[in-house]
């Protein structure tokens, strides 16, 4: 569940609490190019401490807001990279709650491709691969099929790292997928290499691409 923390004063004592009505924040880091409802939550927090200078919120992630967070993150003394990660979301005030779904499926990396295959054991066909890990990281249960899958998901405009990337191989829907880990890039279990790092925008890749579902 997405929740918020309330600031702390010396010795554990609860404070005011500055971030009331920006629960949906926390789950994911959020970058420049994405369009995600978070987003908008981030612009109205920075516009409410003075950081963020746009006409109006938006849910897109672009050149004010990357501003607005590097202004935040300088007079905060953080890494001022224009990315709203864990260390400027907690300096926000709210607390990250970022699945480690990212760093789960990494583990299995280079794990050999096996038709039907559900377990780094036996191999993982790309289905059999998210159900793995989302079992792992988030004890969350996903359809046995790409298309399946696809039909239960959440459509986002772009992907946050977390959600599942589709593509369409085979000319008749989805037929493919993986697990978007940000920079344009997924990790799938592909039936040539195995477990593995692609780009969304490769020449393989970018043509067969046909959205986004968050779960």
């Amino acid at each position: 569940m997405k929740q918020l923390i309330a600031g702390l004063a010396l010795a554990g004592v609860i404070a005011f609490n500055p971030v009331t009505g920006h629960a949906a924040l926390g789950d994911q880091t959020l970058e420049p190019g994405m369009t995600h409802s978070d987003v908008q939550e981030l612009q109205q927090l920075l516009d409410e401490k003075g950081y963020f200078g746009y006409s109006e919120t938006t849910t897109y992630y672009g050149e004010y807001t990357t501003d607005a967070v590097k202004k935040f993150q300088k007079a905060e003394g953080i890494t001022v990279n224009g990315i709203a990660g864990e260390e400027t979301l907690e300096a926000l005030g709210v607390e990250y709650k970022g699945s480690n779904i990212v760093d789960v499926a990494k583990k299995y990396e280079g794990t050999p491709y096996q038709w039907g295959g559900e377990t780094p054991e036996e191999g993982f066909d790309c289905s059999g691969y998210l159900n793995y890990i989302f079992d792992e990281a988030e004890n969350k249960d996903l359809p046995r099929t790409v298309k399946e899958i696809y039909a239960e998901g959440t459509k986002v405009e772009s992907p946050a790292v977390g959600d599942i990337v589709f593509f369409d191989v085979e000319g008749n829907g989805p037929s493919h997928a993986g697990l978007y880990i940000g920079n344009n890039e997924f990790i799938h279990a592909s039936s040539t290499d195995g477990v593995k790092v692609s780009e969304i925008g490769s020449s393989y890749w970018k043509d067969k691409y046909i959205g986004a579902k968050s779960y």
